[in-house]
């Protein structure tokens, strides 16, 4: 029989063994991309500094807070590659480091290769760039999520709000760059799964830098109304991802009609005008930390590093293999101030949210809309269902 001074040393020592095993940090990997500063249409326009990181960083904050009360902490690795960079190096690097979450601010053709490494196949990498329709279809793979939307779902968080207002005959006006003509292909399976039209689809072909010089105005003003001579139609809908010339179009339309897509009512998963359901907390504390306000890049790596601390603390596990299954599994819910708990469709890896609709200085709407049902989650009218997916992982 133990004494009684001998056993509560060894109560005391398992204790504190346990404490020491809670106080394990959680390794959360940061994968960043060194960008080229592309100036937009309008001269305001300024490149955040460190989007996406700011994001993950607050997230990494929260954690901490919360992990005070949970014996639970939280370490952000934090790491960056040029525009050309070897991403794969990165991954390889962050797993050897201990990461078993890495949060991907990076390209989608980089991020699909570094993806598919042996490495990573251990890994949780959860995507907070990349809109590709792609990297949830046929390129998915088991060990990649998206906090990211896709650009299926921003096309039909639009979409919804269009035929919402009635406005279903759309003059589709796409850019030139991959991601424009993408972007153009949501638009156009949105308004057939919504029962929309496209009236009018053209490419823009004009040199948007003339906007700027002293009687570029003049000029602008005289090309887009010929550009924009067109069947009725009740919405300009524009696909101009990269900021070159979509601004151009509002206020200059043949015919008086709004500009909507990624310029005029903007579809994103963020924005710094949102300020509903508690959002200025989140706003408030960004600014704070990063001086400036939230972009939706920003948002998906603050989201991501949230989600990981979230299942952490609901599975009550540093182990990264429980945290991973509770992260993907059916009793997650992220609170992320979109009015909606936000979890993980299990069958590409996306997760579910609002897409909110913006103008320049306020919300306008978010989707889903009222009156679009789903069996399950009104959530799945945005992007992808079950029964549509093109995924096999």
């Amino acid at each position: 029989m133990l004494r009684p001074g001998l056993m509560a040393g060894l109560i005391a020592a398992t204790l504190a063994g346990s404490a020491e095993a809670e106080a394990a940090p959680v390794l959360i990997g940061y994968l960043g991309q060194i960008r080229e500063e592309r100036p937009g249409a309008s001269g305001l326009d300024q490149v955040p500094r460190s989007e996406g990181l700011e994001g993950a960083r607050l997230a990494i904050t929260e954690n901490q807070t919360t992990g005070r009360f949970t014996q639970r902490r939280f370490t952000l690795i934090e790491r960056t590659i040029p525009a050309d960079g070897d991403a794969a190096a990165a991954i390889r690097a962050l797993a050897a480091e201990g990461a078993r979450f890495v949060v991907a601010d990076i390209d989608a053709e980089l991020l699909a290769r570094a993806a598919a490494l042996p490495e990573a196949a251990a890994l949780n990498i959860l995507n907070a760039r990349a809109p590709d329709d792609d990297l949830r279809g046929p390129g998915c793979r088991p060990n990649l999520l998206h906090t990211a939307p896709s650009r299926a779902m921003l096309a039909d968080g639009l979409a919804q709000y269009l035929v919402w207002k009635r406005w279903r005959r759309w003059f589709l006006v796409v850019g030139p760059s991959p991601g424009d003509r993408f972007y153009a292909e949501a638009i156009r399976r949105s308004a057939a799964r919504f029962g929309a039209e496209i009236a009018a689809d053209k490419a823009w072909i004009f040199q948007p830098g003339s906007g700027r010089a002293d009687t570029g105005h003049v000029t602008v003003q005289t090309e887009i109304p010929s550009f924009t001579q067109a069947p009725d139609h009740d919405v300009l809908v524009v696909a101009d991802e990269d900021d070159q010339f979509g601004e151009y179009l509002i206020g200059r339309t043949a015919r008086p009609r709004p500009v909507a897509g990624t310029h005029g009512l903007a579809a994103t998963g963020w924005s710094p005008v949102v300020e509903q359901w508690g959002a200025v907390q989140l706003q408030s504390r960004f600014k704070r930390q990063a001086g400036r306000r939230m972009t939706a890049i920003d948002y998906a790596a603050w989201a991501a590093v949230r989600a990981v601390g979230e299942a952490v603390f609901r599975s009550g596990s540093n182990d990264p293999n429980q945290v991973a299954a509770y992260l993907r599994g059916p009793d997650f819910a992220l609170s992320g101030f979109k009015g909606q708990g936000q979890s993980f469709r299990a069958w590409d890896g996306q997760m579910r949210q609002p897409i909110l609709i913006v103008g320049p200085r306020l919300l306008v709407s978010a989707s889903p809309q009222p009156g679009f049902l789903h069996r399950t989650s009104a959530l799945d009218t945005l992007g992808v269902d079950r029964e549509e997916t093109a995924c096999r992982r």
